[in-house]
């Protein structure tokens, strides 16, 4: 999935559907959606926000809070997929919900070096 700038949406395994657990300089790295957020064509799951700490909505997707990756510049790039960073490890987000692909799976022993 990806925002209207078509850049990858991820999701952080720590968080919980109510919490991000992504905050301070993580955040930095990794920004949280803005909710509430438009589901595009073919996206069939359920958007919603929750409350971050400082007060802030965040978009989530099937109860997953969304954000995006700095190190992604350009539409199509998933370069944070498979990251073990900031505490946990990130996911692309894909329209049948929050699971891993077994190559994410595989890619996150390595370090996830797309």
């Amino acid at each position: 999935m990806t925002n209207s700038k078509g850049l990858t949406l991820y999701w952080f395994a720590p968080d919980t559907s109510t919490t991000s657990k992504c905050n301070g300089s993580c955040s930095t790295y990794w920004p949280p959606v803005k909710g509430p957020a438009t589901a595009g064509a073919g996206v069939t799951g359920t958007l919603g926000t929750i409350t971050r700490s400082d007060g802030t909505k965040q978009a989530t997707y099937d109860g997953h809070p969304l954000y995006t990756y700095v190190g992604d510049t350009a539409p199509g790039q998933a370069k944070g997929n498979a990251l073990n960073l900031s505490g946990g490890l990130w996911y692309e987000m894909t329209v049948s919900g929050a699971t891993p692909t077994v190559s994410s799976l595989a890619a996150s022993g390595s370090g996830g070096g797309y």
